[in-house]
């Protein structure tokens, strides 16, 4: 979906670059064992997961910027997204309201969106935006922004048990730190074919070129380095509720790891006085201290004050800090990261997922940039707060995690912890609580409680058939996944809705997200081949129909991962608007309204290291779909609010749909199921 960055003409000190590196490319002489010694030597093995031959940030100065789509593509994406969900009176209508726009407002903002952009050349137009539409949302955190992602167990059961894997688990995480902090950690990087690009060789030759014009050396071999700049607030960083926007806080020079345990906190140093990793026995003395600690939960919880509405909590927090507690919380903030460790271990995914989305509200603190969390059973998962970044942090940091527990443990079943003294080592963290912070503890519960249990979820795996069996059919395994959503709600709604897929846009400098919108008028038309016709087409004109789909939804990808969507582009520009305190008529149209009240909410993320993951819906009559299809299966993991929601009915829904997809595919004819 990147090849076209490659194409791009590069300009005359990069080409020069190149032209020099190139001249030393021929003479190297890299062996498989020469490369390992630059990635770690006996004494680092300890303290970092390798030491890359390329600097972290490497290729960041030198990354495309994240361009502005012409106005006209805008409009033009804009209303061939809006097709399948409007009526002809209502197209009609908007289509009107967007020339209308084209030729006029949209003429000044867009010229200042541009004016702004390229005064500000070190960062994306959507950046600080984005920032601020996460950061001055007053909506509680659990469910409206937290999304979980669940850890795959160790493939040695033993090394499950929750203290045995919490000490590895922190181990790799503090190695995976040192090794970002230290700029050693192998830059994240997109190979379009990695066996030729993700090699010794690929990294000597970029290594060779300055880092104003590394990204283009990386692009001639049709590798794509991606953006690095949110993976600094990925340790040591906490979400401060204040008046009207919140604070994203990093302190780096914190040492301390928080522990949650029963709704208690606790902190304890992992790195010693000269910043190297303490040994893993003595963190898991530690931890045992925690584990065996009798404390009962506390009458009046903190952490669930994290859940409330921001407005609330920044008024909250003020009173504690009045009250005497500024220094313990900021030591709270400081955190290199929350692990929490609960006592349940529910066996069901329904409650692995419900645990890991939001638990109970108590030994939670939703607040810090993610919370790793491993229930009694020792099943882990990472709970993250989405201001700061996007997945692609995250799930670097769970894959690096997952992959050195399960191929270098500190510690395994047999450990014997630490003889040290834990009572000393480990602070239980207190607060000063008066009757007004006690009462609001009280009430954020009782919200907590309410907003959690009208939430329902349930989940699909289905082995019918898989990734491998799209692309042996010649299409594409997301627009399958994606059909397979609209078909289903469509068959249990009778109609299209608005429909939201995130896209990275991580291969640009500061790009974050852009839109895809799945609900085309390609898989209307299945819809209604399917679920309306009187007699049913035929297979031949099923199959087009599906590979039109797919067609579809690949250039779809192809644009949003270019930034090319309407999403943001429309998104930075009401907000250019607003500032005005002018609104253009597009952006009050009930069409604007309508497609951006996502009913549908999906998100993908396969990988080895993942076994589950999930978000709760983004509106209150709407569905929160995550789903991943891999070369073994396919499953689905989805939310809603019931009524007017049956997500059960919805799973099923998704399983018919599936079948159908299979059937024709297969080129036989589909049964009509209800």
């Amino acid at each position: 979906m990147l090849r076209t960055i490659a194409t791009r003409p590069l300009n005359g000190q990069c080409g020069q670059s190149l032209k020099k590196a190139a001249t030393y490319e021929k003479s190297l002489k890299i062996s498989s064992v020469g490369s390992k010694k630059l990635y770690s030597t006996a004494s680092d093995e300890k303290e970092y997961l390798h030491r890359s031959v390329l600097p972290t940030y490497h290729f960041q100065k030198s990354l495309l910027r994240l361009g502005i789509p012409k106005l006209e593509k805008t409009c033009e994406r804009y209303l061939k997204a809006q097709k399948p969900l409007l009526s002809p009176g209502e197209y009609s209508q908007t289509e009107t309201t967007v020339q209308s726009f084209l030729q006029n407002e949209g003429q000044e903002l867009h010229q200042e969106l541009v004016a702004n952009d390229k005064s500000n050349k070190h960062t994306s137009y959507i950046s600080g935006p984005w920032f601020d539409m996460y950061l001055k949302d007053r909506s509680p955190l659990v469910l409206t922004h937290n999304p979980f992602v669940v850890f795959n167990n160790d493939p040695r059961p033993e090394y499950n048990d929750q203290l045995v894997r919490a000490t590895n688990m922190i181990a790799s995480s503090v190695r995976f730190m040192k090794t970002l902090k230290a700029e050693v950690l192998e830059p994240e990087v997109f190979h379009l074919n990695a066996a030729k690009s993700d090699t010794p060789q690929f990294r000597k030759f970029t290594r060779l070129l300055p880092q104003s014009v590394a990204s283009y050396g990386a692009y001639w071999y049709k590798a794509f380095p991606l953006d690095m700049s949110q993976y600094g607030r990925l340790f040591n960083s906490t979400r401060i509720p204040r008046p009207e926007r919140d604070e994203l806080f990093t302190d780096n020079n914190a040492r301390h790891l928080l522990v949650l345990r029963r709704g208690n906190f606790y902190t304890f140093d992992v790195l010693d006085q000269d910043g190297n990793i303490r040994p893993a026995v003595e963190i898991m003395a530690n931890l045992k201290y925690i584990l065996d600690e009798p404390s009962p939960q506390p009458e009046f919880p903190l952490g669930v004050l994290t859940s409330e509405n921001r407005d609330v909590w920044t008024a909250v927090r003020s009173q504690l800090v009045d009250a005497g507690n500024e220094a313990t919380l900021r030591h709270l903030d400081s955190a290199i990261f929350a692990l929490v460790l609960d006592e349940e271990a529910p066996q069901d995914p329904d409650g692995v997922s419900r645990l890991f989305l939001h638990g109970d509200g108590i030994n939670r603190w939703f607040d810090k940039s993610f919370q790793l969390i491993l229930n009694s059973a020792g099943t882990a998962a990472v709970n993250f707060e989405h201001a700061w970044g996007d997945g692609v942090a995250v799930l670097r940091y769970f894959k690096e995690v997952f992959k050195d527990t399960t191929e270098k443990a500190q510690v395994g079943p047999d450990t014997k912890p630490a003889n040290i003294d834990s009572s000393s080592d480990v602070k239980r963290l207190d607060f000063k609580l008066d009757a007004g912070i006690k009462q609001a503890i009280k009430e954020a519960k009782e919200k907590f409680d309410k907003k959690t249990s009208s939430l329902d979820l349930h989940h699909l795996e289905y082995k019918r058939y898989n990734k491998t069996f799209a692309k042996q059919h010649k299409v594409s395994p997301d627009a399958i996944m994606q059909l397979a959503i609209q078909l289903a709600y469509y068959r249990q709604n009778g109609s299209t809705v608005g429909t939201y897929e995130s896209c990275s846009t991580a291969a640009f400098k500061h790009g974050r997200t852009e839109t895809m919108r799945p609900c085309t008028s390609a898989t209307q038309n299945m819809c209604q081949m399917l679920f309306e016709s009187k007699e049913m087409p035929s297979v031949s004109d099923l199959q087009q129909g599906i590979r039109e789909c797919s067609t579809v939804h690949q250039q779809l990808t192809k644009e949003a991962a270019m930034g090319q969507g309407f999403d943001r582009h429309m998104f930075a520009m009401r907000t250019l608007a607003e500032s005005h305190g002018k609104v253009p008529d597009i952006f009050q149209d009930p069409a604007y309204k309508k497609i951006n009240y996502n009913i549908l909410s999906t998100s993908t993320l396969s990988d080895p290291a993942v076994l589950i993951g999930g978000f709760a819906p983004v509106v209150p009559d709407g569905y929160g779909i995550g789903y991943s299809i891999e070369n073994n299966r396919i499953g689905f993991n989805i939310t809603s609010y019931p009524p007017p929601r049956d997500v059960r009915d919805f799973i099923q829904c998704c399983s018919n749909s599936l079948d159908d997809i299979y059937d024709i595919l297969e080129g036989n004819t589909p049964a009509r199921k209800t």
